[in-house]
């Protein structure tokens, strides 16, 4: 099919494609869809296959124009798109469906027009990425930082007992509980309930923030509570809101733990003989994990930099991924789907679209971020090749401590191959960005803070 086109530039990232077809091609489909009626149309008066063109045209015209002007349709979009040449930012965004702007007219005199409006990568023209200057904090591993992974040690390893039927719960205790939501008429909110929820008093780890609430209860003993949640980030969903719950503590356990001593250490692995090899064993991979959170965070503070030398207008498909992505992973520590996640949010009066408004700058962020890697990656032609790859398989079965061989099997399909190439050319893009920019040291910091726990 001989199909031309013209592009035009919108707002957003947004471009029309027009097509236009030749009439000889327009007149060509149409005649070629009349004998196929033709072939099968069972008309009063006439044999199967042989009715007069003229009466076909009578009868199933407006058909006829209806379902050549979908296949011309189709067969343009579907060459346009398969021709290997289309530049990248003409093409449609994976999930950007190109929608037809007007409605063309079929018309067998004339050639045939339409356009089609999408969303395509939005054009990067990278500013001043070399001789920039960040600041990051200076941190060191301290003993305070060895002592609390020991104490975390001591939970694992600790034996949990039932608590005496009389005893109230105290921070630090397991316990079990039924709980649910309350309407303003003291009833049980539907699809609020859960039973038998274990948690740790103290580790903060129920969305309700409950864990002051439950201590000073006793076995079977139930309590109603009516919490208000700040605004903020750190109230999640519930931010702003007020709740009553009907709370039931079925079950109490405490934890008994072990003597920090060899005996411990021991327990944990047998390739510790002693406290020391433990505590040498945790310096060591909390320092491995604060030199890679030390190069992540130099690089953020230099995509920061880039960004604001970078403007980018990122088209609203790619944002409305992004922030789906988000919602699903939300869903995904709560152990729900998205359609819970809306309902558990609907229970709380929250709007799901509230929650996307606070979560828009930070997805926008992200993609001028990947988009502006993406880009610096093209421009300065960093690759992968197969050796690469095979070099990196094998980083990472000595890391997990697994035979290369199931690592090759793990990430055998070419999806997880392009992943891989994918990491090891972001990885020396950010080698090239750490040697040709300047980073300071800045104040002095906890272990905590520069790994974001400490909240």
């Amino acid at each position: 099919m001989s199909v031309t086109k013209n592009i035009t530039r919108l707002d957003k990232s947004n471009v029309k494609m027009s097509l236009t077809i030749p009439k000889a091609e327009v007149a060509a489909q149409y005649q070629e869809l009349l004998k196929e009626y033709a072939k099968s149309a069972q008309i009063p008066g006439f044999r199967k296959g042989k009715a007069p063109q003229e009466v076909l045209v009578r009868k199933f015209g407006e058909a006829l124009k209806g379902e050549a002007l979908g296949k011309l349709i189709e067969k343009a979009v579907d060459e346009v798109f398969a021709d290997q040449s289309l530049p990248r930012d003409e093409r449609p965004l994976p999930y950007s469906q190109p929608r037809i702007d007007e409605a063309p007219e079929f018309d067998l005199d004339r050639d045939l027009t339409f356009s089609m409006v999408y969303d395509v990568l939005p054009p990067v023209t990278i500013g001043q990425w070399k001789g920039l200057t960040v600041e990051v904090p200076e941190v060191a591993i301290t003993e305070e930082d060895i002592a609390r992974e020991l104490e975390e040690v001591r939970e694992r390893n600790s034996v949990v007992l039932d608590r005496d039927d009389n005893a109230q719960a105290q921070q630090g205790d397991v316990a079990t509980i039924n709980y649910a939501e309350l309407g303003e008429g003291g009833e049980e909110l539907p699809g609020s309930r859960r039973d038998d929820f274990v948690f740790t008093l103290g580790s903060k780890t129920s969305i309700y923030q409950i864990d002051d609430d439950v201590a000073g209860m006793k076995k079977g003993e139930t309590k109603e509570v009516t919490k208000t949640y700040p605004e903020g980030e750190a109230s999640g969903p519930l931010a702003g809101k007020t709740v009553t719950l009907r709370i039931t503590l079925t079950a109490l356990k405490e934890k008994k733990l072990p003597d920090l001593d060899d005996d411990l250490a021991q327990d944990v692995d047998e390739k510790y003989h002693t406290l020391d090899d433990l505590k040498n064993s945790i310096r060591e991979r909390l320092e491995k994990s604060l030199v890679l959170r030390m190069r992540d965070l130099k690089i953020n503070k230099l995509l920061e930099k880039i960004i604001e030398n970078t403007p980018v207008t990122l088209p609203e498909s790619m944002v409305r991924v992004e922030l789906e992505g988000r919602l699903r992973n939300l869903a995904r520590r709560f152990g729900t789907d998205v359609e819970g996640v809306v309902r558990m949010l609907a229970q709380t009066g929250t709007d799901p679209a509230e929650i996307e408004k606070n979560w828009r700058a930070s997805a926008e962020k992200a993609l001028h971020s990947r988009l502006i890697v993406e880009t610096i990656m093209g421009e300065q032609h960093i690759e992968a090749s197969d050796a690469d790859v095979e070099q990196e398989l094998e980083k990472i079965a000595a890391d997990t401590d697994k035979p290369l061989e199931e690592v090759k099997k793990q990430y055998g399909d070419g999806q997880m191959i392009e992943y891989v190439k994918d990491s090891i050319r972001e990885s020396r893009l950010f080698d090239l960005l750490l040697a040709e920019n300047t980073i300071k040291t800045g104040s002095k910091t906890n272990y905590l803070d520069v790994m974001g726990n400490n909240e």
